[in-house]
């Protein structure tokens, strides 16, 4: 995550997705014949259970901590809360991030990191990232019991700012060796007996940023991270180790940067981070809703973008490996960034990036969720910017807490997202947006889970003003049973959640759709989300 400073290289790079069409975007996706002039034409899907694109990763529906406003301090953590139990953690904040069973957090950050020794345990210290005051009464500890009480896994960065390979490497060992060593020793004084074995780590943050602290070239970063990966698998050989790739299509240095990191340090690295925030404004979007609602599509172009250059650098190389990408952030965020929303003022846990999300984002969300799955093949690893309070999908009070608009989507994919995804053929009407091209009013990802044979769709109508039919052709034998069918809607796109109104916009059940000679039909509605599953 970067500060305002960035807000300028975006001014430069407005027209990602010129000349390149969504078909081209999406490749499996292919426009109705003739849709373009009936718009009533129904859009139909094909579905084989037999054909998938890869397995789910379930680290594709990450998380994200950042010591940024109140994402720790009165969102996680908060020793003084009522709602607190003796380690200081918000037991309604657990239960939920439990309940929505997510995968994998990213920690301690973000910009944050770049400045943040592992070491710093006691006294206040500034944040000079965000011009806060930590007071590290939260650290790597705590971070790790956390991350055990939610049942999930963390996903450490490393500071390669002001950071040096060696200390990356010393926290390897304090987290990941057993007992002997000067780092283990330490945590097992701070009372820690067992190791925490974290797999995956971060090799820094947006290192390319002029706003990071410790920028650096490409050739420089790449040499860094190669030392601190050499080092960090001499203490744990079995680590999986991600490189930072462009902040985004709006730098200057965008996919060059990318490939001079990794002509210094593929051979090291398992992964390459993506970033990206979208915003409905008039730079992006025009204010234009049609256009936002297809924004999830330049997230395809910059994933296979991507996935161009780290196979450029495989080749130049000779490379038996094949690099991952992981989107270690991403999200909605264009109302939050500038003034006191993000300058702390040397306050404790201050109020920053707390984006009120309505319903046009929700939806967005959804067409995100769809992008990520349909690049399954090479997107491993992904993180919701961020979690709790700092534009999060829930937002915390003395009193408790509420889901915003786009939880909702978010948690479908975790919840029903499962197996394998589908392989499918769409044929859907299209609209044209500028900047990108030949739009389908819906954008539809399946999955297939052999296990237990469900077969589950996510569908956003992007389409403002008319419902959308749909015609689901089951090309192998059609499953048994409807077991959920769920829409987010409503006639107003800027409706909000709040904890005065924390049901605004929320999820419906629609009518189960019925299967007869091998189809099934249903209707969509207008700027809507929807995700259908059935059953063995």
């Amino acid at each position: 995550m970067a500060p305002v400073e960035r807000r300028r290289f975006l001014q430069q790079s407005l027209a990602v997705g010129a000349g390149c069409s969504a078909e081209m975007l999406l490749g499996r996706i292919l426009p109705a014949q003739g849709a373009a002039s009936n718009p009533s034409t129904a859009a139909r899907v094909y579905i084989d259970t037999r054909r998938t694109v890869a397995p789910i990763d379930r680290n594709l529906f990450g998380s994200f901590l950042e010591h940024l406003g109140r994402a720790i301090y009165e969102g996680i953590y908060d020793p003084n809360s009522r709602l607190s139990d003796s380690s200081g953690f918000r037991k309604d904040v657990i239960a939920e991030v439990r309940a929505l069973g997510v995968p994998i957090i990213r920690y301690p950050g973000g910009n944050f990191v770049s400045g943040y020794n592992w070491l710093d345990g006691v006294g206040p210290k500034q944040d000079k990232a965000w011009n806060s005051i930590n007071s590290n009464q939260f650290g790597t500890d705590e971070f790790m019991m956390w991350c055990k009480a939610v049942g999930t896994q963390p996903l450490m960065g490393l500071n390669l700012g002001t950071g040096t390979p060696e200390q990356a490497a010393a926290l390897v060992e304090y987290c990941n060796v057993e007992k002997g060593t000067r780092w283990s020793d330490l945590r097992r004084k701070n009372g820690i007996a067992e190791p925490y074995k974290v797999e995956h780590w971060c090799l820094g943050n947006e290192m390319d940023g002029p706003w990071q602290i410790g920028h650096m070239t490409a050739t420089e970063y790449g040499q860094k991270a190669a030392d601190a990966a050499r080092q960090m698998r001499y203490v744990d050989a079995s680590l999986k180790l991600i490189a930072c790739g462009s902040s985004g299509p709006f730098m200057p240095t965008y996919l060059e940067w990318d490939r001079e990191v990794l002509e210094q340090c593929y051979d090291y690295v398992d992964g390459l981070s993506l970033h990206r925030y979208l915003g409905n404004t008039p730079d992006e979007t025009g204010s234009d809703s049609a256009k936002y609602l297809a924004m999830n599509l330049t997230m395809d172009r910059q994933i296979a973008e991507t996935v161009a250059v780290c196979d450029l650098v495989r080749g130049h190389k000779r490379s038996p490996k094949k690099l991952w990408l992981s989107f270690d952030e991403w999200n909605v965020w264009y109302r939050e960034r500038t003034g006191d929303a993000v300058n702390g003022h040397r306050q404790e846990a201050p109020h920053l990036l707390e984006e009120v999300y309505n319903l046009e984002d929700a939806l967005l969300v959804g067409g995100i969720i769809n992008t990520l799955l349909r690049n399954a093949d090479r997107v491993k690893l992904a993180c919701l910017a961020q979690l709790v309070n700092v534009i999060a999908p829930i937002m915390t009070n003395p009193n408790g807490l509420f889901r915003q608009t786009i939880y909702y989507p978010y948690s479908w994919g975790l919840q029903m997202a499962r197996g394998a995804v589908l392989n499918l053929l769409l044929e859907s009407p299209t609209y044209e947006v500028a900047g990108i091209g030949t739009v389908p009013y819906l954008d539809v990802v399946g999955t297939f889970s052999s296990e237990d044979g469900k077969v589950s769709l996510f569908i956003l109508n992007r389409d403002l003003a008319k419902a959308r039919e749909v015609d689901i052709v089951w090309e192998d034998a059609a499953p048994a049973r409807v077991l959920t069918s769920t829409v987010l809607t409503g006639s107003d796109l800027k409706a909000v959640n709040s904890f005065s109104s924390p049901k605004q916009v929320a999820p419906t059940d629609f009518a189960k759709p019925t299967t007869s000679g091998g189809h099934t039909r249903f209707e969509v509605p207008a700027r809507s989300y929807s995700v259908v599953q059935w059953g063995a």
